[in-house]
């Protein structure tokens, strides 16, 4: 419904844009599984003149049909539900000659993927209709993926016969962190944090969230349950876009459990180190692993290399799911998770919070304006830093992140201190120091001349760009 629609003003204005603009419109719309993209396209056509087709493992045969059926209806054309045609060609110049209106017809072809597997030569079929008639016409042509692989290489890529054409483009992502809140408006900052440490920014995963349940409750009944919505969703995620699943299972287990190099990542997969690399290129060009190295000023190292799971679904899942499958099935649901997971969440969510530090310190730059900025972290061999914002205009924040309670502010303080010293700084870069805090300590200073901000949960998420 209309009301159920959250966020996605940035998109909404640019498909707008497209539908306004004179002549036509080309927009690809693509993304990962359950991002929003179907809900994004269907809350923009609205009552709109459009036709909608899904694409579907079917024969071609099957599938003009049914589009040709959904054009009769959408159109209020029933002459088209007659119409006789054996391809898209004859498909789609039915529609389009059908169409006398003076507004612009809106052609959405949603999981695109399954419709070009079955009609290979629909692409270029779209691209002649395209380059004769269409993007000087009134039709607006919206094609949407979630296999990304396929979107980047047969509808963007250089080798497409659709490169060039669009007008305009969406790679959809997830929801930051302050704008996956309307989700669970009524839940608290902290297990507003919680679920966006479990399953990121993605609208389906959050909508599994029920707001009238604890966040416990929602973990044990999405995730830990044979019959859960998020119980086997990374092992779909994964099938639809690579091939040899089970190393790939290994790569991220790995990962999940803490090997960070190529040799950890390696021994504890059981692959070998020459053909690793293949794996985790696949694995980064989807977005789910990310490689990171230390962010200062100098070049990258590459010994200081670490390979990082970058989605937090997949994060989660192999950390606690993937291996406790067995004990899940055995124990229960509820069982497993209180003796399995419960005890080492805490732990697990200080490391997400960091990550969570990190975006929010990115979106306070640009909502202050900073010109140039980069957020990343820092380690050597003696010394870890957990937010690093390095600017362009010549200042340096250094900060640190405690998900749990601060015992000493003196001792916290002085750690940051002695890491603040360690950092290379051969620009001579002015240095900020900052504390990310679930909540902050009565004793903290806060007055403007302070060495140290400090930066409570809630505090970040009133941060606004």
């Amino acid at each position: 419904m209309e009301e159920d629609f959250l966020g996605r003003r940035t998109e909404l204005q640019l498909l707008e844009a497209g539908y306004r603009s004179e002549g036509g419109a080309f927009i690809p719309v693509y993304g990962r599984r359950r991002i929003g993209k179907s809900e994004l396209i269907l809350h923009f056509l609205g009552s709109r003149p459009a036709v909608y087709h899904v694409g579907k493992v079917a024969t071609p045969e099957l599938q003009i049909r049914e589009f040709l059926d959904e054009a009769a209806r959408s159109l209020g054309e029933p002459l088209l539900a007659q119409v006789a045609a054996t391809d898209w060609r004859g498909a789609l110049e039915a529609v389009e000659k059908a169409w006398k209106q003076p507004k612009k017809l809106v052609l959405a072809f949603d999981e695109f993927q399954w419709t070009a597997a079955a009609s290979p030569e629909l692409p270029s079929l779209l691209q002649e209709l395209w380059d004769r008639r269409w993007k000087r016409g009134k039709v607006m042509l919206i094609l949407c993926g979630s296999m990304i692989g396929f979107m980047e290489r047969e509808v963007l890529g250089a080798k497409s016969p659709l490169f060039g054409r669009r007008t305009a483009q969406i790679h959809l992502q997830p929801f930051g962190f302050q704008e996956a809140t309307a989700f669970h408006p009524r839940w608290s900052r902290t297990d507003q944090a919680k679920v966006r440490f479990v399953v990121g920014g993605v609208a389906s995963y959050l909508r599994a969230f029920d707001p009238a349940r604890s966040f416990e409750q929602n973990l044990v009944a999405n995730l830990f349950s044979e019959f859960a919505p998020l119980f086997q969703e990374p092992e779909f995620l994964l099938r639809e876009e690579l091939r040899e699943v089970a190393s790939y299972h290994a790569v991220l287990s790995a990962i999940a459990a803490g090997e960070t190099s190529i040799r950890g990542i390696a021994n504890a997969s059981g692959l070998a180190e020459r053909g690793l690399t293949y794996y985790l290129d696949q694995l980064q060009a989807l977005g789910y692993v990310a490689r990171r190295y230390p962010l200062t000023a100098k070049k990258p190292n590459a010994r200081q290399l670490r390979f990082v799971l970058e989605d937090p679904l997949l994060r989660f899942w192999f950390r606690f799911v993937f291996p406790h499958k067995s004990a899940v099935q055995r124990l229960g649901p509820a069982r497993a998770f209180a003796e399995l997971v419960k005890p080492h969440l805490d732990s697990y969510f200080g490391g997400c919070f960091e990550r969570l530090c990190r975006e929010a310190l990115a979106a306070e730059y640009a909502r202050d304006g900073v010109a140039g900025f980069t957020v990343g972290e820092y380690w050597d061999a003696t010394t870890q830093l957990d937010v690093v914002g390095m600017r362009a205009d010549g200042w340096i924040d250094l900060g640190e992140c405690k998900w749990g309670a601060v015992g000493s502010v003196p001792a916290v303080v002085g750690e940051l201190a002695r890491k603040a010293a360690a950092y290379p700084n051969p620009g001579g870069a002015t240095i900020g120091r900052r504390m990310f805090v679930h909540r902050i300590p009565a004793r903290a200073p806060r007055t403007r001349d302070s060495d140290v901000s400090w930066h409570s949960l809630d505090e970040l998420y009133a941060t606004r760009r």
